[in-house]
């Protein structure tokens, strides 16, 4: 494996065409496919939510501008379609968005260190987990803005969202990002 195919070829702000079509494809998969969720008894909303996993994905493979655009979009259009409104629980939308944005910016420090196939799938799941646990810690705002204590916050809120999402950036992001390796290479990314 080359060290090409997983360093950015473009500076990591740069914003271009190829970081906005990747932005609006991803913000447009998040906001399809994030309707596959599956709400997890006893918590404040919290679902269990596969296509999160593109959060991070892009943000990686594409960039922090591409990932916080696939976040802060995607998780506005879901809870809008679900009902709830694109602003009602904007905190939780920023945090998916700065969960891309952080994978994003930890995975261009690491990148050109990652030779080897099962290391860089290592380091995707724990970059995609480091940057969803910093990035979901600042939904303790809930505490402000849904009249909670920090006990009901981390019991309801954080701590079964950290857990269904744990999966996520264990599994299912390291799959996308084996699977989209083959695909970038060929495509010369």
């Amino acid at each position: 494996m080359s060290t090409e195919s997983v360093s950015p070829r473009a500076p990591l702000w740069e914003i271009n065409s190829r970081v906005v079509v990747f932005a609006a494809v991803g913000a447009a998969l998040y906001a399809v496919l994030g309707l596959i969720s599956f709400t997890i008894p006893g918590t404040q909303n919290v679902d269990i939510r596969p296509a999160f996993a593109l959060v991070p994905f892009f943000g990686m493979r594409f960039g922090p501008i591409a990932g916080f655009f696939v976040g802060l979009v995607g998780n506005m259009v879901i809870d809008q379609i679900k009902g709830y409104g694109a602003l009602t629980y904007w905190n939780w939308s920023l945090a998916n968005a700065l969960t891309g944005l952080l994978a994003g910016i930890l995975f261009a420090l690491v990148a050109s260190r990652l030779q080897k196939e099962a290391v860089r799938l290592v380091a995707v799941g724990v970059i995609t987990w480091i940057a969803m646990l910093i990035a979901f810690a600042t939904t303790f705002t809930d505490m402000w803005l849904q009249d909670m204590n920090f006990a009901t916050w981390a019991s309801v809120a954080f701590g079964p969202l950290l857990l269904s999402n744990t999966l996520v950036a264990l599994i299912l992001t390291p799959a996308l990002d084996a699977v989209w390796e083959p695909i970038s290479k060929r495509i010369g990314r």
